[in-house]
């Protein structure tokens, strides 16, 4: 019997998809355990040797779960809908469904052949109607619901309208606009039907509103924050800028207090937990409001230091604030406008990042301070943003640095307000050492005393009051793709309506280009059917608009975090036709019980995952309100980059020992060009691109030498190892095997070929511990006690491991298992098969050949895995070292219970003893149990 690992691989692969052997049962009497990992988005490059980390980590422990007795939901997907495949849409006018599907195809393949234990009659697409059916559905119910605060939950929106006609708005406590009129029960009873939706749109969940976006000319959209790199689009690398739109948006704002305080409850990284709380931003102070000079209007701020407000001595608005350009005196307004230009072709990120640049413009304007009347400068600059808190600081130099290095490069005043403190070179930012001076009746009083006392004198004269802020905003819903959920809304008189249930889902239109139209809409616009009939509840032609029974469709997308914020509710029930999921399966399965994906995801698709969550959950739709108990962020595996070295100005390429004191381009090359001793086939890069045909290559040796750097394994950088290559070489076993040997499953580490051979030739020599040229060898001999404790020890091992995600040491102590017994010529069955079971998680095809192989009709999946019996590591006797006067002479084996008086009898009886004492009477014989004997004199 030879390790044919293709044939086997490819067996047992189809025995798991004709059997269905992974198929999840809901309401299955097994205790429910639900496995998840973050699904991919199908690329047109396939998957490279990294992206199957996670993937093996958490199918390692799905199946190590089914071995403990769990019916295992261990699903896969796609998150289908996205911009590369719009991008290539357009430059080919190829429809993105058709490369999604290809895309798919190849994935699939590549995931069956590296032996995954999906249960794929569960397989979810977001970019199928079947599914963003549901997608626009929950859009519907978070239209139709509103925030009660005092409830502490969504609600929904019918009942507000109730009380709006009984009691008008004064008293509702809801998560509002901040500019919400207020109106009485028999005004609002009074106001026509569009003056209504426009007020109940600033009280839903999600709403229409001019909103500050990052907008990317080149590709025609606006993009979330995750998707710009250092001020550019991360597809394309095309400038991003800041613009003012008519967007859909999230209210996730009003979930901000429970998604910090969700936090606690749930077993995800700290690291994770403390992205989330910076990013969601809770800050407790006052808000202050300044009268503005020869002005009927107000300056909001919010401030976590009101103790300081005698310290103002300029104000900052962003450029982007409502009041900018309102109150910019003519003077200014030139160099106002040319500051506000330059600060939108900046993303938020790059503006907050930058702490070292100070720029701002002074408007021409002035505040009132609330105490003294004095006039407070209006500023602008940057580093304020429109987004957090109210896009306003009042700035006090002598406690904060930002505001002092603004103040020190404009020669803007800096009065100091803290008793004892030197100022003359820095801020003083210690609130816990402060003592307020030069603040009227705030003198003398600590930071704490005179925040409370700054917060009741603001209320006493009605320009302030204490406050809770958060720095997380609304989410923009809004995207100008094609290839995205449409949105189920048709528009009356301007006010958005939402389709009725029942005629979900709302399919894409077929456009004729999927770029922005002529005039600037969204791709949307170029269908020539889109457009929504009241009478036949159905999407008709353009030209029938007639604003009666046929209106206007919206043109917008929804954003591609939209379909991944509930997946994992679908995977429980995804047949379903009737609900995104039945009560019945929402019941049984509740959350996700170990989830594994990438930290990057921290503050977009994590976050808003949790909220939509917390929404269906106040809605009664889902049983829990957090999708996943417990997250691993897998590590990555990095790319071994290769560099030639182009001489700066010409054709010419410089071998890495050559280009010390030359001016050089480093650049990339394909690494398949490149040999195990990092010697380039200089041929093969000439054939590669066509302006290297003709390139001088400088040898070192005969031979071109590369440079070596480990970076993120990307197509770009030319590094990407194919795992299909791994698999047709050493098999699905090995390549998982490798992955988990490489280091700890959530540190970064470099990809190196050349280290699978090792694994490799593990899984030959487990092999041949149960099969030879001749056969099986396997028996059912009694186990020694040799291969009892090697097993007891291998099996508490590798459960500690895998409860732990220690993976790569599992595979260490499979190594020093197999050589144990291959010493021990352990041939026994009681010993072999448990083994086994043990590996199965790790190397399930020879696993299952080999079990198969051993006389078992049923898959290794359904064995129960091994237990632990620590009497077969205790040790009964022991191997005592007999020394003479210090050196040991030879060892005696005695039983590890006897007492020390019995031990000293033992040895001084034995016969090599007596050799080597030869007559003599010892001084004294020295006994340690467990440990030594020592003989002295």
């Amino acid at each position: 019997m030879k390790y044919n690992f293709n044939d086997i691989e490819a067996k047992w692969q189809k025995y798991w998809a004709e059997n269905q052997t992974f198929k999840a049962e809901n309401n299955s009497e097994k205790p429910k355990y639900y496995v998840l990992d973050m699904f991919p988005y199908p690329s047109g490059a396939g998957l490279h040797v990294g992206h199957p980390l996670g993937y093996i980590a958490s199918d390692i422990y799905a199946r190590y779960k089914r071995h403990q007795g769990f019916n295992v939901l261990h699903p896969q997907g796609y998150d289908s809908f996205g911009l590369p495949a719009e991008q290539y849409a357009i430059q080919t006018g190829q429809h993105p469904a058709i490369t999604t599907e290809a895309n798919i195809k190849t994935y699939r393949r590549q995931l069956d052949q590296i032996g995954f234990s999906f249960d794929w009659s569960r397989e979810v697409r977001t970019s199928n109607p079947e599914y963003y059916k549901w997608t626009q559905w929950i859009f519907i119910q978070l239209f139709g619901s509103w925030y009660n605060i005092d409830a502490n939950a969504a609600e929904d929106i019918i009942d507000l309208m109730i009380i709006f006609e009984n009691e008008g708005n004064a008293n509702v406590n809801a998560v509002c606009d901040d500019d919400v009129e207020i109106f009485t029960a028999e005004e609002w009873n009074a106001f026509d039907d569009i003056k209504k939706q426009s007020i109940l749109l600033q009280y839903r969940l999600t709403y229409l509103a001019e909103t500050e976006v990052n907008w990317c000319p080149a590709l025609g959209t606006v993009l979330a924050n995750d998707e710009i790199v250092n001020g550019v689009s991360e597809r394309g690398g095309h400038p991003v800028v800041r613009k003012k739109m008519t967007q859909w948006s999230m209210r996730i704002s009003a979930y901000a207090e429970r998604l910090l305080q969700g936090l606690e409850t749930i077993d995800w990284t700290d690291s994770l937990k403390e992205s989330q709380r910076n990013w969601i931003g809770k800050s407790v102070g006052a808000q202050v409001e300044f009268r503005i000079q020869n002005s009927e209007s107000r300056i909001s701020v919010f401030t976590t230091r009101p103790d300081t407000i005698f310290g103002v001595s300029f104000m900052t608005l962003a450029p982007e604030h409502d009041l900018v350009l309102q109150i910019t005196t003519p003077e200014q307004k030139a160099e106002v406008e040319a500051y506000i230009e330059a600060t939108a072709k900046r993303s938020e990120r790059e503006r907050m990042a930058d702490v070292k640049t100070i720029s701002g413009v002074f408007t021409g304007a002035y505040a009132e301070h609330p105490f003294t009347k004095a006039p407070i400068p209006i500023w602008i600059g940057d580093y304020v943003l429109a987004g957090y808190g109210t896009g306003a600081v009042m700035a006090v130099p002598c406690g904060d640095q930002r505001d002092y290095d603004f103040a020190k490069h404009f020669n803007i005043a800096i009065p100091n307000i803290f008793e004892g403190v030197d100022i003359s070179e820095e801020a003083f930012a210690d609130k816990d050492k402060t003592v307020i001076a030069n603040s009227d009746f705030l003198n003398g009083l600590n930071y704490k005393k005179a925040t409370k006392r700054a917060i009741f004198e603001l209320e006493q004269i009605g320009q302030g009051q204490g406050k809770t802020n958060y720095r997380l905003r609304d989410a923009v819903f809004s995207r100008q793709r094609y290839w995205g959920e449409p949105f189920p809304v048709y528009y009356v008189d301007g006010m958005p309506r939402m389709i009725d249930e029942a005629h979900l889902p709302i399919q894409l239109p077929e456009v004729e280009k999927y770029l922005p139209t002529e005039t600037g809409e969204p791709p949307l616009g170029n269908a020539n059917v889109w457009a929504w009939c009241t009478e036949t509840n159905a999407v008709v032609a353009n030209d029938k608009i007639n604003n009666t029974t046929v209106f206007s469709l919206e043109l917008n997308t929804m954003p591609g975090w939209a379909g991944s914020s509930w997946y994992f509710n679908r995977y429980m029930d995804a047949g379903n036709t009737e609900a995104f999921a039945s009560k019945e399966a929402l019941n049984y399965w509740k959350d996700v019980d170990l989830y594994i994906g990438g930290s990057e995801h921290a503050t977009g698709h994590l976050l808003y995952a949790r909220f939509w969550q917390k929404f269906l959950f106040d809605k009664g739709f889902v049983p829990v309100d957090e999708f996943a108990k417990k997250l691993i962020n897998q590590g990555m595996i990095l790319g071994t980059s290769a560099f030639v070295y182009r001489v700066e100005g010409e054709n010419k390429f410089l071998s890495k020992g050559l280009i010390e004191g030359e001016k050089v381009q480093p650049i990339h090359a394909d690494v398949s060009f490149i040999n195990s001793s990092d010697e380039l086939d200089v041929e093969a890069f000439k054939n590669w691109r066509a302006e290297f045909k003709d390139a001088e290559f400088v040898l070192e040796d005969g031979v071109y030498k590369v440079g070596r750097d480990v970076e993120k394994m990307s197509k770009s950088k030319y590094n990407v190892v194919n795992p299909d290559d791994i698999v047709a070489d050493y098999g699905a076993d090995s390549l998982r095997l490798y992955e988990m040997f490489l280091g700890p499953l959530e540190q970064y580490k470099p990809w190196n070929s050349a280290g699978i051979t090792g694994v490799h030739n593990f899984l030959k020599k487990l092999w041949k511990l149960y099969a030879d040229d001749n056969g099986l060898k396997v028996t059912d001999a009694e186990p020694t006690k040799d291969n009892l404790k090697t097993l007891h020890k291998t099996i508490k091992k590798v459960q500690e491991d895998i409860e732990n995600f220690s993976f790569n040491t599992s595979v260490s102590t499979f190594m020093i298992a197999v050589n144990e017994l291959t010493q021990q010529k352990c041939t026994s069955k009681a010993i072999l098969e448990p083994l086994l079971v043990l590996i199965s998680p790790y190397a399930p095809h020879i696993a299952e050949e080999l079990w198969s192989q051993l006389g078992n009709s049923a898959s290794i999946s359904t064995a129960a895995f091994p237990v632990f019996d620590e009497s077969h590591l205790v040790e009964s006797s022991k191997n005592y070292p007999i020394s003479f006067n210090g050196k040991m002479r030879f060892t005696l084996e005695l039983p590890m219970d006897m007492s020390k008086d019995e031990i000293e009898k033992t040895v001084m009886a034995h016969e090599k003893t007596q050799e080597q004492l030869a007559g003599r009477t010892p001084k004294k014989v020295i006994v340690v149990p467990g440990k030594i004997v020592n003989i002295v004199g």
